[in-house]
This record gives C-alpha cells, sequence and structure tokens, in this order.
C-alpha cells in the first residue's frame, strides 16, 4: 500500500485544461485580472452569494490586502487565535499591526468571545476569528463584541469554503472573510485565495490592495502588494469548481466511516457537531485524550505513520510557540489557557477522495490494536 497523506490535491483533467490553457496562450495575457481570472470572480460571487468576492494569489496575500483595506491604524492590536497556521498572524505583523491572542472554546475549539472580550485594550482595532477545522466561530458573540467596542471583524475561513450556518454563507460574516485555494484545500486553484464582503464598498479598496495599490497609470491611491492571481490557477478553479461538490461528497462518506471507527473507543472524540450548520469537509478532527483512551496524540500518530497513514498534528506547535510570538500571552478565563491542553490532543486524518477502504481498514486496525494493547494492560494491573 501506498503511504497516504491528510491531503491530495483535487486536480481536473489535462485535456480539460490544456483547452483553457489554449485560450489563455491564444490571448497572451497570463495574468493583470484578465479572462479566466474575471470568469472565475464572478462565478464565485454567484455561488457563495455575495456581492464581493476577489482572488488573490494565496490566503496569505488575501488576509494581508483585507487588512490594509481596512486601514487599521499602524500599530494597533488585531486579537486572534493561537490555534491557527502562522499565515494569520503573520499577516497581522506584515501589515504593520500587533497580534493579540486569545484562548480558545473547550468545545469548538474557536476562538472564545470571551476571552476575546478579556484581550480588548484601548489600542485594539480588529479581531480575526477562525473557523477551525470547518468548525464555525460563534459569529452572533463576536459580531456583537465588534460592533459594541468599534471594532472591525475579519474571518479566516481557510478551512470553511462553501459552509454555511443556516441560510448564512462564511463568506458574508464579518467585514471580511478569507479563503485559502491552496492545493491541500476543499477547492483549490492549487495557490491561491479569495477576499470576500457584504460590502460592496470593500470591491475597490480590495482590488487596488492586491495591485500595489495602483488606480490608473498615472494614479497610486492606496498601500497594496502584488497580490494578483495568474490566468493559469484561475482556468484550474474554474474546472475544480464543477468537482468540488462531488469531492466534498466523498469526504462526507469517509466522515461517516472513520466516526464509526471511533465512537466505540472512550478516549476518541471527533470533531464537535454543531447544529444548523453545513461543513466544509476539509479536515476530520480527532481529540486523543490519554487518561481515557490510555495511548496519547503522539503514540497514536506513530502508529499510523508505521503503517503508512500520513496523519497530522494539526495544529502543533501553536503560533505563541514559534519563535517569533514565543512568550506572547494568551488571554483567557482559565489559569491555564485551554489551547495549551488541546494542542497536545489534536489529530488529522487523511480526508480526501483518494482514501480507499484498504486504508480505512488499517486507521482501523491501529485503533483497534492500541485499545487491545491498554485493555491487556489493564488486565494484566
Amino acid at each position: 500500500m501506498d503511504p497516504l497523506y491528510v491531503a491530495r490535491p483535487l486536480l481536473p483533467a489535462m485535456s480539460d485544461l490544456n483547452l483553457l490553457f489554449e485560450e489563455i496562450w491564444a490571448s497572451r495575457i497570463v495574468t493583470n485580472e484578465a479572462a479566466m481570472h474575471n470568469r472565475l470572480e464572478a462565478r464565485l460571487r454567484e455561488r457563495l452569494g455575495v456581492p464581493v468576492a476577489k482572488l488573490f494569489s494565496s490566503g496569505t496575500s488575501a488576509l494581508q490586502c483585507a487588512l490594509l483595506s481596512l486601514d487599521l491604524p499602524r500599530g494597533s492590536e488585531v486579537i486572534t487565535t493561537p490555534l491557527t497556521f502562522p499565515a494569520t498572524a503573520h499577516a497581522i505583523a506584515a501589515s504593520g499591526l500587533e497580534p493579540v491572542f486569545a484562548d480558545v472554546d473547550p468545545e469548538t475549539l474557536t476562538i472564545d468571545p470571551r476571552a476575546v472580550e478579556k484581550a480588548i485594550t484601548p489600542r485594539t482595532s480588529a479581531v480575526i476569528g477562525v473557523h477551525v477545522y470547518g468548525t464555525i466561530c460563534d459569529d452572533d458573540a463576536l459580531q456583537d463584541l465588534c460592533t459594541r467596542n468599534g471594532l472591525k471583524l475579519v474571518y479566516d475561513a481557510a478551512h470553511a469554503f462553501l459552509a454555511r450556518k443556516g441560510q448564512t454563507s462564511t463568506a458574508a460574516m464579518g467585514d471580511v472573510s478569507i479563503f485559502s485555494f491552496h492545493a491541500t484545500k476543499l477547492f483549490n486553484t492549487i495557490e491561491g485565495g479569495l477576499a470576500t464582503s457584504r460590502d460592496p464598498a470593500m470591491a475597490e479598496r480590495l482590488q487596488l490592495s492586491r495591485n500595489f495599490g495602483i488606480a490608473s497609470e498615472e494614479s497610486v491611491r492606496q498601500v497594496g502588494i502584488n497580490g494578483k492571481m495568474s490566468e493559469l490557477h484561475a482556468a484550474v478553479g474554474l474546472l475544480n469548481l464543477d468537482a468540488v461538490e462531488e469531492e466534498r461528497g466523498a469526504r462526507r462518506r469517509l466522515r461517516a466511516q472513520y466516526d464509526e471507527i471511533v465512537r466505540d473507543y472512550p478516549g476518541l472524540e471527533p470533531q464537535v457537531r454543531q447544529e444548523d450548520v453545513e461543513q466544509s469537509e476539509q479536515y476530520y478532527l480527532l481529540r486523543v485524550d490519554p487518561r481515557r483512551f490510555g495511548f496519547s496524540r503522539d503514540e497514536l500518530y506513530d502508529r499510523l505513520k508505521a503503517r503508512g497513514i500520513h496523519a497530522r498534528k494539526y495544529f502543533w506547535p501553536i503560533c505563541t510557540d514559534y519563535d517569533c510570538y514565543r512568550g506572547m500571552p494568551v488571554a483567557s478565563l482559565q489559569d491555564t489557557p485551554v489551547v495549551e491542553q488541546a494542542k497536545t490532543t489534536l489529530l488529522c486524518l487523511p480526508f480526501h477522495s483518494g482514501v480507499t477502504s484498504e486504508h480505512v481498514q488499517v486507521v482501523t486496525e491501529v485503533i483497534e490494536s492500541a485499545a487491545a494493547e491498554m485493555m491487556g494492560r489493564s488486565v494484566n494491573g
């Protein structure tokens, strides 16, 4: 059996991609918001139901440009979660702002609005919530908190493309929402990102920010970077958008299989299910309680890896463990932040349409073997 990794890119048929590449080659326009790019933006606006959907070269550039577009005071504080990919905090710092970290909710692992409130100071200008593993933040509480304190609300929705709570898409939450279209994501353009907003006025600011702030040949209106998506990446996106629901369906079925495996083992808890939420199906998260299961997350990870199943300790380390943010406090309602305990228990299993029944059987065997070994230890004292 070949090694199985936590993610596998969704890729279109080369024959279909070559047809679009022929169009690009015929035009000789390969970037700078051309035909493929504009077609993909239009389809994403329609699919996500928002008036503003602007493509970027990556989720990181989208987040940085969103912060630039909100015109936050330089040096002001932006509160976010430490349980996220480094890009979330890096985009804050790269924009001349100061990242501040707040604890997570023990059930959802999304940023805890109560911890956010504790972290607010007179220098706070914005909050970045992260829909981590596709679990949606408490948007009502965060929006109320930000409105009362005059703060901007941004969502890092890299894990939550196509997710919804009730009738509300993650693309329509906060002042701006950011998506990653990296190759590891449910929907990908190989490299890419998206910024969405309900506010039509954000369209021009986002567009300027991704193109150096250039408004015309003789006018540079605001600070910006080169965050544009190329025509080649947009072509991949146009084709993958047609295939994403089939991939999502395969992942739903795989989630049900994994749930069936772990449900009978105390100490193995799947990702929390939220009422009235349509999951993105980006990741399958498993929480491993070593006291109840008998093995740690790291031990289970090693056993899976030995059998060719490459799960991921995601997120480990957390942002406040990195050299650049080490020692920064995490605002929390507890003496020891929830995130400090949670980070040692989280494991993402391979989750994509390339996971076969043979792979699932190996996962089953590894878990059964660990549980049986623990039972043997208990019996033998």
